[in-house]
């Protein structure tokens, strides 16, 4: 079974010297890796999984929702984009032992990510959606009690789906296999990225599936699958000056509606990816008590 929706090829097929010779001798001039806390003068290297609509590469630069945000900061920040292609769940680690600058790829604030990295501010909100087969509408978290679910190994929602009653959790390094599985049958619920999962049935209309949001009150002990979520960029702990710097322009692209013009062009324009909710998981946490989340101006359209 083919899943057609994944356009990462390039890190499959291009080695590291090829790598290279797509990115030379663009963007601005070298910054001093103290400046930044940089691993290499003059470049951001990132770490991104290639999961669409949220990264990808192409043309020798960062694609996807969050990828062309990603490029935007960088470059603003007169920095050189440097690639660097992995599963999801070796970005974190990658990261805290500083092989790279930054990662991204759709991935949502928790509380427990902040012990080990630090978290940009928001640039877009997700929440949990239960993809499944059309044969079945589960829209709460008690209505997959005794039933086989699904995640992505190091995603933040793990802990929450084990303590569903009966369940039995199963952890695939991919969203491809896993999709392929419930394609299969053999999961009867999957929680992935909500925009890869809108992306990828858009691309498959002739798949068997489709995505239903948690529709359910907050729920405490379901933080993460009730609530909505921040959507982010991680850095390393040792880079504080690189976390204001990326803060603030984000700060910038918000307040242009530069996330809501990027997000059209992958079918996410819809301006609910762009309200952050009722709930404010972060103020007192990893930010003063008194933040407010962002959310796009009047004036977006």
């Amino acid at each position: 079974m083919q899943i057609r929706y994944a356009d990462r090829m390039f890190g499959r097929v291009l080695g590291a010297a090829a790598i290279a010779a797509l990115i030379a001798g663009s963007q601005a001039s070298p910054v001093e890796a103290a400046e930044f806390e940089l691993v290499e003068d003059g470049k951001m290297i990132v770490a991104f999984n290639g999961d669409m609509p949220g990264t990808g590469w192409q043309d020798g630069r960062l694609v996807g929702l969050d990828g062309e945000l990603m490029q935007r900061v960088v470059e603003d920040l007169g920095l050189k984009v440097e690639p660097a292609l992995m599963e999801w769940a070796a970005e974190i680690a990658s990261v805290k032992a500083r092989r790279v600058d930054i990662m991204h790829g759709m991935m949502g604030w928790n509380d427990q990510r902040i012990k080990v990295i630090n978290i940009s501010d928001p640039i877009y909100y997700g929440g949990a959606n239960i993809t499944q087969k059309k044969s079945t509408n589960y829209k709460t978290v008690k209505e997959l009690e005794g039933k086989t679910i699904a995640t992505i190994q190091g995603f933040g929602w793990i802990d929450q789906l084990k303590q569903i009653e009966g369940s039995e959790l199963k952890l695939y390094d991919t969203s491809d296999a896993a999709i392929r599985d419930l394609l299969a049958g053999r999961i009867e619920a999957l929680f992935a990225d909500p925009p890869l999962i809108q992306y990828a049935i858009s691309k498959n209309p002739d798949w068997d599936i489709h995505a239903v949001p948690v529709q359910q009150d907050f729920d405490e002990k379901y933080s993460l699958l009730t609530g909505k979520y921040n959507v982010v960029f991680g850095l390393s702990k040792e880079a504080p000056n690189l976390l204001r710097a990326v803060n603030d322009k984000i700060a910038e692209i918000w307040a242009t509606c530069g996330n809501l013009e990027v997000a059209k062009k992958y079918g996410l324009g819809d301006k609910s990816w762009f309200d952050p909710g009722s709930l404010n998981l972060r103020a007192g946490i990893d930010r003063p008590k008194d933040w407010k989340q962002p959310t796009l101006p009047a004036n977006c359209s």
